[in-house]
């Protein structure tokens, strides 16, 4: 016999996640996203478990859904009462192009990151390089890290997280940043140190660019930076690590924000690295593995302003 969902008889007109993601123009992992991080809307199940929305559900998600392509992060706005997102989007203007680059001055709606997410969303490699190298003349390497790539990174994250970026634009980015921000032949200001450190995500973290924003920053610090590149176990950044008579290893966790591997990562990278070798830890999800940060005697970094600070005191306090 076939299944028949009774669910519309007792909750009113339903949908499936198919006829919402028409209608929203979401994608389901998106929808998932929002459902799962931001409880941005609660669907109901039906008894095989299958998600079903209401119009109220559907009308929410548009709502988010515009809010989002103004230049709102959904976690910003995910749990406003309807009335306050309507009220939002009648009175906001999108986020426009107004900011400006004065005395090393930057706005988040700065110009050049706005033009940078646009060459992104074409994949024009030419255009992002350019405007790469016209900030880094503009800022200097320092300001280009702290004032451009951080905000552009955190800005390309929520459009990812929105669905308003592809996975391969998200990729094709780290891509060619990696290669703009650790290209052998860019001499950065620091002074050559035998202080070495070690850069890499934890096995199962994808999300390289923070570890990279890391690495170029040390490198600029005069430190002697090595970068492995993403999702390594404990065990080959710990080698690399010893061998390198690493000072400090740095990991950068962006996503997923709840996996149980990554604290078994850290356990076992504080269990094979010397004690003499500091830990630090950032990237948008590291705050919640706070507990297992905290626990190993590693360091959470919330920004590059403070990994800068940290690194200037470990340097100062070597023997």
């Amino acid at each position: 016999m076939r299944d028949v969902d009774f669910s519309s008889i007792f909750l009113g007109v339903t949908y499936p996640i198919q006829v919402v993601v028409r209608e929203t123009g979401l994608s389901a992992h998106v929808l998932r996203v929002w459902e799962k991080r931001y409880r941005a809307v609660v669907p109901q199940r039906t008894a095989t478990q299958r998600r079903i929305y209401s119009d109220a559900d559907v009308h929410r998600l548009k709502l988010l859904r515009k809010a989002t392509l103004l230049g709102h992060p959904i976690g910003s706005v995910a749990n406003l009462p309807e009335e306050a997102l309507e009220t939002l989007l009648k009175s906001a203007a999108p986020i426009s192009s107004a900011g400006s680059i004065v005395d090393g001055t930057v706005t988040p709606d700065l110009p050049i990151i706005l033009d940078c997410i646009e060459a992104v969303k074409a994949f024009d490699a030419d255009t992002l390089s350019r405007l790469l190298e016209r900030a880094t003349v503009q800022l200097g390497h320092t300001g280009l890290l702290h004032r451009l790539i951080a905000p552009l990174a955190q800005r390309l994250g929520d459009l990812w997280s929105e669905g308003i970026l592809r996975m391969s634009h998200e990729h094709f980015a780290t891509a060619l940043i990696r290669g703009f921000l650790l290209n052998p032949a860019r001499q950065y200001a620091g002074a050559s140190s035998n202080l070495a450190l070690v850069a890499a995500t934890p096995q199962g973290q994808l999300h390289e660019l923070g570890a990279v924003m890391a690495t170029a920053l040390a490198a600029e610090q005069g430190w002697r930076a090595v970068y492995l590149g993403p999702s390594l176990p404990a065990a080959e950044i710990a080698g690399v690590a010893i061998q390198n008579d690493a000072r400090v290893v740095a990991l950068s966790i962006v996503y997923p924000d709840a996996d149980p591997n990554v604290e078994r990562e850290l356990r076992d990278l504080r269990r094979f690295l010397p004690e003499k070798v500091a830990v630090l830890v950032g990237g948008r999800a590291a705050e919640n593995y706070r507990p297992a940060i905290d626990a190993i005697g590693a360091f959470l970094v919330k920004d590059l302003a403070q990994l800068q600070i940290e690194l200037a005191k470990i340097r100062a306090s070597r023997t």
